[in-house]
Formats: structure tokens, C-alpha cells, sequence
């Protein structure tokens, strides 16, 4: 939020000039007064009224600003220097990352991720008392991981339609769970289900029977 001066004769008038300058009524201005001003003496030696003014964010704009601030603190607090952009996108809050040491921040397969991920999820819920979907990515890695893993949920969906027979993943984060289960959620000759307990769950292939429907086919629980 950034913060310009405004003056006038009164106060009133300063806040008048705010608005006009940002096009908005009073109610939408985040406003401080620097100065009421004084009239003077006969007219002579009266100083103008200051303030200072801002449009007030919105819900929206206030959580992104938010999320941006508590990854760039975390990462701060790894001396790990970086730069945070935040995007809205439907109902979850993208964090792209750029730095020059991409391979550390993103770890063993995105194992270094996954936690900072999780770490930020964690701590902007607890701040706002909400619950709030976060996406961090350094590098574009997600993008590309994400595709991985959709055609590796198609490979092993072809396997289990020829075998007629169950497969299972390896243990995963629910991000992860969530792109299994949208890759192969519309087809009807299988499910997809989540089993285990804790962050890290295992995804169930199996042939789809008659009449029923899919199970968890829109993502973990």
C-alpha cells in the first residue's frame, strides 16, 4: 500500500483532493493526517492542512500481500536471497519464486518444496483463521513436475485397465494426490482413492465397477 500527500485549507479539503486524485470516495482511502492546519492571523502566516492517503486493499489483496510477506520473511530468515511474486487464481494463492540457486530451495524431489509449501500454508492459516491453498514454485519446477506426474497417472491407469488388477503409488504430498486424481478423473473405467494416514498418502488405481461411483476423484479429503 502506497502512501501520497495531499494538502488543503482544512483537512476536509486535503481529503477532498485525495479523492479526486484516486477516484474513489473517502470511505474506500486509508487516510492519516499529518497536519490540521491553522488559519492564521488576519490571513497571514496559516499553514494548509496535510494528510496522507492510500486506497484501502480489499480481502483479496490484503491475503496476497500477506502470504508474500511471510514467504519473503522465511525466506530472509534462510539467507536465501530471493524475490516473491503473488497471484490469485480462483480459490488458491500462487508464490513464484526467483533466485539464483533454484536446486536448493526446490530439494530432492521437490522434498525442500513441499515443506516450505507446507510451512507457509500453515502460517497464514494460523494468522488469518482460514483455511488458504498455497502453490509455491521456484523455476517454473511445478509446472513441469505437474505434467510428469499426470502422465505417469495415465501409464498407470493404461496398466491397470489391461490387468484388471489395483496399482499403487508411492506415498504423496496432497498436491500431488490432487493431480493423480484430476488426471484420471474422467475416466470412467477408473477410481482413484487416497489411503493412509498423516500429510503423505498413497493413491489406489483400481478398475471401476459397475454402478459405482468414483471415490475421492476430486482430490484428497
Amino acid at each position: 500500500m502506497e502512501f501520497l500527500e495531499f494538502e488543503g485549507k482544512t483537512t476536509e479539503e486535503a481529503i477532498e483532493n485525495a479523492c479526486a486524485h484516486f477516484q474513489v470516495p473517502s470511505e474506500e482511502l486509508e487516510i492519516e493526517i499529518v497536519s490540521v492546519g491553522s488559519p492564521g492571523f488576519f490571513g497571514l502566516g496559516g499553514r494548509k492542512a496535510m494528510i496522507r492517503a492510500a486506497q484501502s486493499q480489499g480481502p483479496e489483496d490484503d491475503l496476497l500481500a500477506l502470504a508474500q510477506k511471510i514467504l519473503e520473511q522465511t525466506l530472509a530468515k534462510m539467507q536465501e536471497p530471493a524475490t516473491v511474486t503473488a497471484t490469485q487464481e480462483e480459490d488458491r494463492i500462487n508464490l513464484l519464486i526467483e533466485t539464483s540457486d533454484a536446486g536448493l530451495l526446490i530439494g530432492k524431489q521437490g522434498q525442500t518444496l513441499d515443506a516450505l509449501q507446507y510451512l507457509i500454508t500453515k502460517m497464514l492459516a494460523k494468522q488469518t483463521r482460514k483455511k488458504v491453498r498455497v502453490a509455491i514454485d521456484v523455476e517454473a519446477y511445478r509446472a513441469r513436475h505437474n505434467e510428469a506426474l499426470a502422465l505417469l497417472a495415465q501409464k498407470y491407469g493404461d496398466k491397470v485397465k489391461r490387468s484388471g488388477r489395483s496399482m499403487t503409488l508411492n506415498p504423496m504430498n496432497p498436491y500431488d494426490r490432487r493431480i493423480v486424481h484430476m488426471a484420471l478423473q474422467d475416466d470412467k473405467a477408473l477410481k482413484t482413492i487416497s489411503r493412509g494416514e498423516g500429510l503423505y498418502k498413497k493413491v489406489v488405481i483400481s478398475p471401476a465397477k459397475k454402478k459405482e461411483s468414483r471415490e475421492d476423484a476430486a482430490g484428497p479429503a
